[in-house]
């Protein structure tokens, strides 16, 4: 697979896990997961994940999925594009969702605050849980669209796309910090 293609593809199958995050952070707010519970003296989850921003980030990485779907061109610079299965369009997002939520997890026991920077973990949380998800819940569509070149190009780009995308929303007052 040549490097084109692979990051096509990758850019392609991930954007309904790109956006679910950055919508959580505009649509958030209320009640949060955790309900304010602590485990050992520290917050389980902290108040930066809802049930709302958790809810309309992964619906609307799904309808992302769905919409790509539907204007889906038959090659983008010279690659096919993959259609997403059902069970994928829904196990990005939310997969996306869990693995940020697992990294709050991690972050209150590793004794971070909300917002403290963490590095390649902040940058590939949602990767690892969307791609975990994907796996077990649409293995055949997820074998066929990340193959190892394409799991190489969305572990080098993400990163780079992350610290972009959290520059922006810092910028735009939209996030407390710029990570």
């Amino acid at each position: 697979m040549a490097v084109v293609e692979a990051v096509v593809t990758a850019l392609w199958a991930m954007l309904p896990a790109y956006l679910p995050n950055n919508v959580a952070v505009v649509a958030g707010g209320g009640r949060p997961i955790d309900g304010g519970r602590s485990w050992r003296g520290k917050r389980l989850l902290g108040d930066g994940k809802t049930w709302r921003g958790t809810v309309v980030g992964i619906t609307v990485g799904a309808l992302l999925a769905v919409g790509l779907n539907a204007v889906r061109p038959p090659s983008l610079l010279g690659t096919t594009l993959p259609a997403f299965a059902t069970t994928a369009a829904v196990s990005l997002p939310a997969g996306a969702m869990l693995g940020d939520i697992a990294a709050s997890f991690v972050k209150r026991r590793t004794g971070r605050d909300r917002g403290a920077a963490f590095p390649v973990v902040d940058q590939l949380d949602f990767v690892a849980g969307a791609l975990s998800l994907s796996a077990v819940v649409a293995p055949g569509w997820f074998g066929d669209v990340f193959t190892l070149p394409v799991l190489l190009a969305v572990v080098i780009l993400t990163p780079l796309l992350h610290v972009g995308t959290n520059v922006l929303g810092y910028a735009l007052g939209l996030k407390s910090e710029p990570w």
